[in-house]
């Protein structure tokens, strides 16, 4: 504990506090100071309002709710499986060296790079949206489950083994709790990318969500329902990334 904290002053902790007014104060500035076009660039009121108006006159609700099942069916699909590739890619050198190297091409390949080609597969369909996010997730949770697997403490390892742990047995209950905090980090990092990932896929074509209502709002030139959708979506994301710190410091209680 810091000197300012034991005398009942946390400077980090009013830093925080002030993070978000400074950046809109710095933001009305612009705007105030006529630096920016008020019409693309329109001051935090104007923002709030159209966001208001959004949220409880317009479709706010609706597309709220569509991004989020997207998000979800994708996300829940990509982690299930990275997790399960990873555990068998970072414990079994044969399935690693027979499916490791192909993961690794696909990897750096990003989800927009697909947009084209998913529109072909599966038009303008959720399957699309779903699988973009899935592609995201995916690669973000099976790297981290596998490194978390091959770095686990040999020492546990030949501990497990002594005491007759075999095969999946050892996989399930020695080597994943041990690379438990390792594969979290992927999960979160995960969540994060599905929702910058569910932004491609709704543009890629769809007929409801925020992504796709911010689109249809930049062509109409109403940009502070565009910002209104940026601030929505940074809010949601910030959230879920919250939501995920809280759960995952409970479920994976013995984390550094």
């Amino acid at each position: 504990m810091t000197l300012e904290e034991r005398g009942g002053f946390d400077r980090a902790f009013v830093a925080r506090l002030a993070s978000v007014p400074l950046l809109l104060a710095l933001w009305q500035a612009v705007c105030s100071l006529g630096l920016a076009n008020p019409l693309l660039f329109p001051a935090p009121a104007t923002v709030l309002r159209a966001l208001v108006d959004y949220v409880v006159a317009g479709d706010g609700l609706a597309d709220l709710a569509a991004s989020l099942v997207r998000v979800t069916v994708g996300y829940v699909a990509g982690a299930s499986l990275g997790v399960l590739a990873g555990l068998y890619t970072g414990s079994r050198p044969v399935i690693s060296g027979l499916l490791s190297p192909a993961l690794q091409i696909l990897r750096p390949i990003p989800p927009i790079a697909f947009v084209p080609v998913v529109i072909v597969w599966f038009g303008l369909t959720e399957w699309g949206k779903w699988f973009l996010v899935f592609w995201g997730v995916f690669f973000a949770v099976w790297l981290a489950t596998h490194m978390g697997v091959q770095r686990v403490n040999e020492n546990l390892v030949r501990a497990a083994l002594s005491l007759g742990e075999r095969g999946d047995w050892l996989l399930w209950r020695v080597q994943l709790p041990a690379a438990a905090p390792t594969i979290a980090v992927g999960l979160r990092t995960a969540v994060s990318i599905a929702f910058y990932t569910l932004v491609a896929a709704e543009l890629a074509g769809a007929y409801a969500g925020i992504a796709y209502r911010m689109e249809i709002t930049q062509q109409n030139m109403q940009i502070g329902y565009t910002m209104a959708g940026l601030v929505m979506l940074g809010v949601v994301s910030a959230t879920a990334d919250k939501l995920f710190e809280w759960g995952a410091a409970r479920i994976v209680h013995w984390s550094p």
